[in-house]
């Protein structure tokens, strides 16, 4: 009789411990991260439709953008959670192409899925992705153009089509040109965030304008300071602009009137020193971070200086670089060349509105290394949406300028990378063509999609678009209405392509080498 023979069996992990191992490990990563891919399907391209979401604190929110939609979404299977992972990824990186990349990556394990049922080793899979991406990536070599200044305008349309901003596509496009063109003429590293965006409340969308300077919100203290001026000189504090409060308690005792009156007057002589130091500046408008004394508002109202407090860090920073002004602590220590310019200054107030914040308009900067979309329109959801696809096409249109590296889309370039990976699986012997041949499947996915959100037949157009690719008749990708044309109108930066596609495939790739699953919680 063995000596173990009646002994309990070693336990190693607890008992509510599930293990998950085999086929069945592949087929449920890969389902789930196929429902999240289908999840954003149908928003895809200028003729996506839109998702309603409702969060946890009530609000609603509607949109097509694919990186609001799964920053909003509680994820808890692990494939999705690595989707939801590599999306914020690519909208990290590029700002935009995120709902492509998770389209190619549920493609990919889709095709993926038909091999190992047919009995493909997944490394042979993994072997075969890859070769398939350096063919991609070669193809993207060959078909990369340089940025010319009708190309960058196609970019800001690219990126903007299917957004809320497409009713006013060819106003908006040449506004976004001209913001990143205006600062990058200033700075060095210019981009979506140096673009601030300020919401009207009224009009429509093509009252919407280019601002070479900022608008902020923000209660004018005095009806009396003037609020119209030209050719002004501003001052920018970082602090407050009164007597600085002690550090330490102290206590003071007056023992007659006489003390009395010199305290008081010692007092208002610090504030008409502060005072002094504005209108010896030659400032004629004064943003401060800080508060601002009562007493020293009115002197300098009455020298027609106009004084905002209380500014937040953004604001103050966006306005200094506006104007090009530098930001100082303490008004006593500025000088002239600390103080900015710009062509005009207005403030208005809204008697109809109940809003308690007056609307202070800085503009004209000569060079502004911070400029101000003014988005026009009523409803506070719709414009939100707005807002996010300008900042989107901002980004991708930073990107193109900043690379200068272009490739078509409209489905153009994948067809054209699918035919690359085609061609390339012709000089594979092994099994690993399989899924070279899988790889150029799955990129066909993205004209495809366009074709099915267009109302068209995704079959016919994208075999077309196979003959178009193979014949190397140029640029040929799905127009806006389905069908198969040339894609000389639609760019996008190399930079969103390349990004989204070695994303999608090391994702698709890290997925397709799990072979067990370990929940510690059962389920």
């Amino acid at each position: 009789m063995s000596e173990h023979a009646g002994k309990p069996p070693v336990v190693i992990v607890k008992d509510q411990t599930k293990i998950t191992s085999g086929a069945e490990v592949q087929d449920k990563l890969i389902s789930a991260a196929r429902i999240f891919s289908d999840l954003l399907k149908p928003t895809f391209g200028p003729r996506g439709l839109d998702k309603m979401l409702y969060k946890t604190d009530g609000s609603t929110a509607i949109t097509n953008d694919g990186a609001k939609i799964i920053a909003e979404l509680m994820v808890k299977h692990p494939a999705a959670k690595m989707m939801v992972s590599m999306g914020n990824s690519q909208e990290e990186a590029c700002g935009d192409g995120v709902t492509s990349t998770l389209l190619l990556c549920g493609a990919l394990l889709q095709e993926a899925s038909t091999l190992l049922r047919k009995g493909l080793h997944p490394l042979t899979l993994v072997d075969g992705y890859h070769i398939a991406l350096a063919a991609a990536r070669e193809q993207m070599d060959a078909d990369t153009l340089g940025v010319s200044d009708e190309r960058l305008l196609a970019v800001a349309e690219t990126a903007l089509r299917g957004k809320g901003a497409e009713a006013a596509l060819d106003h908006f496009s040449p506004i976004i040109v001209e913001a990143l063109t205006t600062l990058a003429a200033n700075r060095d590293d210019a981009g979506a965030e140096h673009v601030a965006m300020f919401k009207t409340g009224t009009g429509g969308l093509r009252d919407s304008r280019l601002v070479r300077g900022v608008i902020v919100n923000r209660r004018v203290l005095m009806d009396s300071l003037p609020n119209r001026l030209s050719d002004v000189k501003v001052a920018v504090l970082g602090g407050d602009l009164k007597i600085r409060s002690m550090t330490r308690d102290a206590e003071i005792q007056i023992t007659s009137a006489d003390q009395l009156d010199s305290f008081v007057d010692a007092e208002q002589a610090r504030k008409d020193a502060l005072a002094e130091a504005v209108m010896t500046s030659g400032a004629q408008v004064v943003l401060c971070a800080g508060e601002v004394d009562r007493d020293i508002l009115h002197r300098l109202a009455d020298e027609d200086i106009l004084t905002v407090g209380e500014l937040d860090a953004s604001e103050i920073r966006n306005a200094a670089d506006a104007v090009g002004a530098n930001i100082v602590d303490s008004i006593l220590d500025i000088e002239a060349a600390d103080l900015g310019a710009c062509g005009s200054m207005l403030w208005e107030r809204r008697e109809a509105t109940d809003q308690v914040e007056d609307i202070i308009r800085i503009e004209g900067c000569a060079n502004p290394r911070v400029v101000t979309i003014e988005v026009g329109g009523g409803g506070e959801t719709a414009t939100e949406e707005i807002i996010r696809g300008l900042h989107d096409a901002l980004r991708a249109t930073s990107l193109a300028l900043a690379s200068g590296e272009l490739l078509p889309g409209g489905g153009s370039i994948h067809a054209r990378m699918a035919h690359a990976v085609r061609r390339a699986s012709e000089s594979e012997p092994g099994r690993a063509r399989l899924a070279m041949d899988a790889y150029a499947r799955a990129l066909e996915t993205i004209p495809a999609t366009l074709v099915e959100n267009s109302g068209g037949d995704a079959l016919d157009r994208v075999l077309e678009l196979r003959a178009a690719a193979r014949e190397d008749d140029g640029f040929v990708g799905i127009t806006p209405d389905g069908s198969v044309g040339t894609a000389d109108g639609v760019w996008h930066p190399r930079a969103v392509i390349e990004e989204g596609l070695e994303a999608a495939t090391e994702t698709a790739m890290s997925m397709l080498r799990i072979d067990q699953v370990i929940s510690a919680r059962g389920d």
